[in-house]
C-alpha cells in the first residue's frame, strides 16, 4: 500500500539564469523552489505522507529513495542529465517512478526508465492516477489536453521547503498566453485563452508564503501576468490593499508582454503593488521577423520607448534575446548589441533560436527536413542549433559568441547599468532599511569585485552611483553582484570554446603522428607519442573537471568521443612499440 511519496526536483545546471555565482553573496543555495511539485504536493489527499528534495539545495541518497514508496518527480528540459541519474537511481532501488512537467510532456515518448507519465495540467490527471493507483490498476501514461478551472488549485506547500534556501518565492496567477509566438511553447501546454485564479485565492497565497517566514521577492511566474487587463488590475488593487496591511513585506516581479508600457493604469498599480521588475520577451530589433515569427504585440509601439517608459516608472526591465530566426541578416549581432545598450537591460538573456518540441517551429522546420535532433533546453550554453539555420551555422555561432562576449564585458555591462539607474524614479521605488545580509554582500562584492580583474571600472561604477543616485545604490549594488555571475558565465562559454578548439586541433595533431608511425613503425616514436596522448587526456580530464555542470552537459559528448579516439591511438601505438 502506497503511504509514504518522496518528490525530487532534478538539478539545475549553471545558466545565466541560475544566478550560481551570485547567490553565495546573499547566503542562498538556490533562486526559487519547484512551484509545481509544492502544488502537487497541495492536491495529494492527506492521508500520504508526502517529503519533497530539491536537489538544487540538497543530496540524495539512495536511503532516501529507499523510505519511499513511490518517487515523484517534475523536471524541465534543461534538468534533462540530472532527471536520468535521478531515475537510475531509483531502478537500482526498484522504486516506482512517476513523471510530469515540461521535459516528460514534450519527450515521454524518448525517456526511458519512468513507470508512470502524469502529463499535462495535474488537475486533471493526477487525480485519475491516484484513483487507479489506490485501485491497484495504475497506466502507464495519463494525459488530458482540457484546461482546468484553476480557481480551485490549492496553495502551494512552502511547508515542504527550507525557505531561507531560496532567493525567492514563486506563485502563480494565471496560466495560458493570449499571443500566438511561433517559437513558444507555452501556448502549446496552457492554451491562448488566459485563465486566471481569483484575487481572494492569491491573497490567500501571498498569506501562505507571509507565515512561512520568507521575508523578500516574489516572482509571479506567469508567462504574461498582463494578458488580461481588466482582472490583472483588480487583482494589483487587492495587492496593494494587502501589502499595505502587512507593511510591504514582498518586492514583487512578473513576465509580461512589451504592451504593458502602453497601459498607464496598469502600470501605475504594478508600481504601487511594490513591482520593481519584468521581464519581457523582447526577443529582436528587427520588425521582419518580429511579424514572420508572430511576435506582433511588439510592434504596436517603438521597443526602445516602451522599454524606457516603463523603466522611468521605477521597474527594472530585463529581456530575453534570440539570435537564429530565418530573416536574421548578417547584421543582426551588432544590432543586437546596440539594442540591448540603448535600452539600458543589464540583465539581457540572449539566446540561439532553439526548436522545442511540439511547437509551431518544430512543426514548421520538420516539415522542411530541418530539424537536427531535440534540445537540452539550454539556449546559452549549448552553442550549437537544433536546426539547420538560414544562416551559415559557423556564422551564427561565432556571431552569438561575440554577442556575449561583447554584452557581458564588465565595461558594457556597468554602461548599461548607470543607463537603467539614471532611469528608474527613485521616488517610486521603496526606500527601507538594509539588512545585515545586504551589508555582508556589499563587502564581499567591495573585496571580490573591486579587486578583480575589472576592478577599474568596477570602482568608477560605484563612485558614480554615490555622485548621481544614492538613494539607489542596494539596486546600483545587487546589479553589480549579479554582474559578477554574468562575467563568470561568459568567460566560462568563451573557455569552453577554447578547450573545444584545442581538442580538436590536438586531435588532427595525433592522427597524423599515427598514421605517419603506423607507416614507418619507429618504436621510439610510437612510445613517446604514446606518453603525449596519455598526458593530453589528462590534461583534458583535469581540464573538464574545473567547468560547472552546465558546460560539462555541453562538453560530454566531444570529452567521451576524445577519449575513444585516444584509446584506440594508444592501441595502435602499443602494438608497434611492443606493449601490451
Amino acid at each position: 500500500m502506497i503511504q509514504k511519496i518522496l518528490m525530487l526536483y532534478p538539478k539545475i545546471p549553471t545558466t545565466y539564469w541560475s544566478f550560481d555565482h551570485a547567490l553565495p553573496f546573499i547566503g542562498k543555495k538556490a533562486s526559487l523552489p519547484p512551484l509545481g511539485l509544492m502544488t502537487v504536493a497541495a492536491m495529494l489527499p492527506s492521508k500520504y505522507d508526502v517529503r519533497l528534495i530539491d536537489l538544487n539545495i540538497d543530496t540524495l541518497s539512495a536511503a532516501d529513495i529507499e523510505e519511499a514508496d513511490i518517487v515523484f518527480i517534475s523536471a524541465m528540459l534543461v534538468q534533462k542529465h540530472s532527471f536520468e541519474q535521478i531515475v537510475a537511481l531509483c531502478k537500482r532501488c526498484e522504486r516506482p517512478v512517476v513523471a510530469g512537467g515540461p521535459y516528460p510532456i514534450s519527450s515521454h515518448e524518448e525517456i526511458e526508465g519512468v513507470d508512470f507519465f502524469v502529463l499535462d495540467e495535474a488537475e486533471l490527471t493526477l487525480p485519475r492516477f491516484l484513483a487507479d493507483l489506490e485501485a491497484g490498476r495504475p497506466q502507464s501514461l495519463y494525459r488530458d489536453s482540457g484546461k482546468p478551472d484553476i480557481t480551485h488549485t490549492p496553495v502551494p506547500r512552502f511547508d515542504l521547503i527550507d525557505v531561507e534556501a531560496y532567493d525567492s518565492m514563486p506563485l502563480q496567477y494565471s496560466r495560458g498566453c493570449p499571443y500566438n509566438c511561433e517559437f513558444c511553447d507555452i501556448i502549446e501546454m496552457f492554451g491562448r485563452i488566459q485563465r486566471t485564479k481569483t484575487s481572494e485565492q492569491f491573497l490567500r497565497e501571498l498569506d501562505a508564503v507571509k507565515a512561512s517566514g520568507f521575508r523578500g521577492s516574489v516572482f509571479i511566474v506567469d508567462d504574461n501576468f498582463v494578458g488580461n487587463h481588466r482582472r490583472v488590475k483588480s487583482l494589483l488593487s487587492e495587492i496593494i490593499n494587502w501589502q499595505k496591511q502587512n507593511g510591504f513585506p514582498f518586492a514583487l516581479f512578473t513576465e509580461a508582454s512589451i504592451d504593458l508600457a502602453q497601459d498607464e493604469e496598469l502600470l501605475d498599480l504594478m508600481v504601487e503593488a511594490g513591482f520593481n521588475m519584468v521581464f519581457v520577451g523582447i526577443e529582436t530589433p528587427d520588425e521582419e521577423t518580429l511579424a514572420f515569427t508572430q511576435k506582433r504585440q511588439n510592434l504596436k509601439s517603438p521597443i526602445l520607448e516602451s522599454v524606457e517608459k516603463i523603466q522611468r516608472r521605477g521597474i527594472e526591465v530585463t529581456g530575453g534575446f534570440i539570435v537564429g530566426f530565418d530573416t536574421d541578416g548578417p547584421d543582426i549581432f551588432d544590432r543586437q548589441i546596440d539594442f540591448i545598450q540603448q535600452a539600458g537591460i543589464p540583465i539581457a538573456m540572449v539566446g540561439l533560436l532553439t526548436a522545442l518540441p511540439n511547437t509551431q517551429l518544430w512543426r514548421r522546420l520538420e516539415s522542411e527536413g530541418r530539424l537536427k535532433h531535440s534540445t537540452t533546453g539550454n539556449n546559452t550554453h549549448t552553442l550549437a542549433t537544433n536546426f539547420i539555420p538560414r544562416m551559415p551555422e559557423s556564422d551564427l555561432i561565432d556571431g552569438y559568441k561575440r554577442v556575449l562576449c561583447e554584452l557581458y564585458s564588465p565595461r558594457r555591462y556597468f554602461e548599461r547599468c548607470l543607463t537603467l539607474l539614471r532611469r528608474l524614479s527613485p521616488q517610486t521605488r521603496s526606500v527601507r532599511s538594509t539588512s545585515w545580509v545586504e551589508l555582508k554582500a556589499l563587502l564581499l562584492s567591495l573585496l571580490k569585485q573591486g579587486f578583480s580583474s575589472y576592478g577599474m571600472l568596477y570602482w568608477r561604477y560605484v563612485f558614480s552611483v554615490i555622485a548621481t543616485r544614492p538613494r539607489l545604490f542596494p539596486d546600483a549594488m545587487a546589479l553589480a553582484i549579479k554582474g559578477f555571475h554574468f562575467f563568470a558565465i561568459t568567460g566560462e562559454i568563451d573557455a569552453a570554446d577554447r578547450f573545444l578548439t584545442r581538442i580538436s586541433e590536438a586531435r588532427h595533431r595525433f592522427q597524423l603522428r599515427v598514421d605517419r608511425i603506423m607507416h614507418t613503425r619507429k618504436r621510439r616514436l610510437a612510445v613517446s607519442l604514446e606518453r603525449s596522448i596519455l598526458g593530453m587526456m589528462s590534461e583534458v580530464k583535469a581540464s573538464y573537471g574545473d567547468f560547472s555542470t552546465g558546460v560539462q552537459m555541453h562538453l560530454q559528448q566531444t570529452i567521451a568521443d576524445f577519449t575513444q579516439r585516444c584509446q584506440a591511438w594508444v592501441a595502435k601505438l602499443r602494438l608497434v612499440h611492443g606493449v601490451s
